[in-house]
């Protein structure tokens, strides 16, 4: 029998159970709330999307991109509202004693929007876009593992390089959506998926619209009749939006003014604690930031308490320059905090062999609603520290394509991920193709490894400590707050009470669990 811990299925349970086993733990909560009403036509305005967007799923990395990933892709496994691993496309799975292979059955009925069945055939062909030397996809990094993938009848079985007991959670990773086999590869360019709303129109950078899936195999997901998701990138754009009604939902509030929303008739304010956090990422492969003192005397001076009173508002806590939540798993509650402390910093420049240190800090608010209200008053707490920073407004659009891992020092966020293995192989491993700092740590990248396949839960804790360890003191990265996520809606919409915390809006399937209140 599986046991619940935190939210996460216990490893030795979750080795020993089938996915069906997975989905009946989480039907108390969803039973006990009334059933939410088919019908209706919803608008969201979100803080993201750009006219670089596309449908390649290698590309997505965006919370526009994504919610369209999970409205009209269908996934392997799914992170469910209370943090723990669900089927999706794979009905059930098993793993060897070692966790280095694990076997996936896949369901059968499920039908594209196009009609065709799906297959285990599509399954693989999906995997294996994101694999290989030649592969562009930003997924690369967490497939790797995969040593070799065949079909077994209606199963598909996936064999890694060694041990991986957090292996269902890699699959959920928004990249991996499941389209059909062609040829070689996939179908990605039509947008046929199998999953709750079909894709009718697209215009990246202004809006997606969404038709309900008639012949979806859930009946107990996408409940609007159609949906238009509108790129509303700037602030005030959005929230006026929500309060004038053209739209129903929006993300990433003002919260220098979300009271002051929460109080007006007919709309709710949404505040979940996850793993978003917001990262100021510096380019190790040049001067001055391939200097870890230097990239110690940023790290202490940045005010991070200041950031989170006066950019957060509260609804927030302190980073400590690694991407691990205060609620998941393997959280280093040992390792000491970083504060502000300006002589600290100077004394770390002189370490570096200087009295002082110019960098420019590239910032917009298209990476998180104060980003550029942050950078100044990040400039400002870099005074005296020998530290002459300059701060540099970058515009909204294409800031993503032309402007993070481009510039020297940037502003970024990120959602976070379910597992510490992933966040870890996504952005910090040496080589990731969305390492956003190009930062590269031997040490860590053995323990990355090593921690993936350990089966020991208090020898894989030790690692994952030492590793958040080398990422604070040594990484690429300032990572001065967690922000919670908060967002808006109208009296129109019905949300369930148990809200997922692993992406913003839901987990980013609010169009598939929200409905028409």
């Amino acid at each position: 029998m599986s046991i619940i811990k935190g939210g996460l299925l216990d490893r030795r349970g979750f080795l020993k159970t089938t996915a069906a086993t997975a989905m009946a733990a989480t039907v108390p909560m969803s039973g006990a709330m009334a059933a939410p009403k088919r019908g209706g036509h919803m608008r969201m305005g979100k803080a993201h999307g750009q006219t670089t967007d596309t449908l390649n799923p290698g590309t997505w990395e965006n919370g526009f991109t994504i919610a369209m990933a999970f409205a009209i892709h269908g996934y392997l496994t799914e992170v469910g509202p209370d943090g723990s691993v669900i089927p999706n496309l794979a009905e059930s799975w098993e793993a060897s004693d070692d966790a280095s292979e694990w076997r996936m059955k896949i369901r059968k009925g499920v039908q594209f929007h196009s009609g065709k069945e799906l297959t285990p055939e599509d399954v693989v062909a999906s995997i294996n876009f994101h694999r290989g030397e030649d592969s562009t996809s930003a997924a690369g990094p967490i497939v790797a593992p995969i040593q070799d993938i065949t079909i077994d009848g209606d199963t598909v079985v996936f064999k890694l390089d060694g041990g991986n007991a957090d292996f269902p959670f890699i699959l959920t990773d928004y990249h991996l959506a499941i389209c059909k086999a062609t040829g070689d590869s996939i179908d990605w360019q039509s947008g046929d998926g199998c999953g709750a709303y079909i894709l009718k129109n697209k215009n990246f950078g202004v809006s997606i619209s969404l038709e309900r899936n008639p012949n979806h195999w859930r009946d107990d997901v996408g409940f609007f009749d159609s949906i238009e998701m509108l790129a509303l990138v700037d602030q005030n754009a959005r929230t006026t939006a929500l309060v004038s009604g053209d739209v129903d939902a929006v993300d990433r509030l003002d919260l220098k003014t979300v009271d002051l929303l929460g109080r007006k008739p007919g709309i709710n304010i949404k505040s979940v604690a996850g793993t978003q956090h917001y990262t100021i990422p510096m380019d190790t492969k040049i001067a001055p930031f391939n200097d870890n003192n230097v990239r110690q005397a940023l790290k202490y001076a940045i005010n991070r308490e200041e950031l989170v009173e006066k950019i957060l508002f509260g609804y927030g806590s302190l980073g400590n320059d690694h991407p691990i939540g205060s609620g998941q798993r393997f959280y280093n509650k040992e390792l000491e905090q970083k504060t502000y402390d300006p002589d600290k910093a100077a004394w770390y420049l002189k370490q570096a062999g200087m009295d002082s240190v110019s960098v420019n800090l590239s910032s917009s608010d298209a990476a998180f609603s104060g980003a550029v209200d942050a950078a100044v008053l990040y400039q400002a707490s870099t005074r005296g520290t020998g530290i002459e920073m300059d701060v540099i407004r970058e515009p909204n659009d294409g800031y993503w394509s032309d402007v993070w891992m481009k510039k020297q020092m940037v502003f970024s966020y990120w959602g976070g991920r379910p597992v510490e293995d992933q966040m870890f192989a996504t952005a910090y491993k040496c080589g990731a193709s969305w390492n956003e700092s190009y930062w590269c740590n031997e040490r860590f990248d053995e323990l990355l490894v090593k921690a993936r396949a350990e089966l020991d839960e208090d020898k894989r804790r030790e690692m994952y400590y030492e590793m958040q360890d080398i990422c604070a003191n040594d990484g690429g990265s300032v990572i001065p707050m967690f922000a919670n996520y908060v967002f808006g809606v109208n009296d129109k919409i019905h949300i369930s009470e148990n809200i997922a915390s692993n992406w913003d809006l839901d987990g980013e399937r609010w169009a598939e669990r929200w409905s028409m209140a």
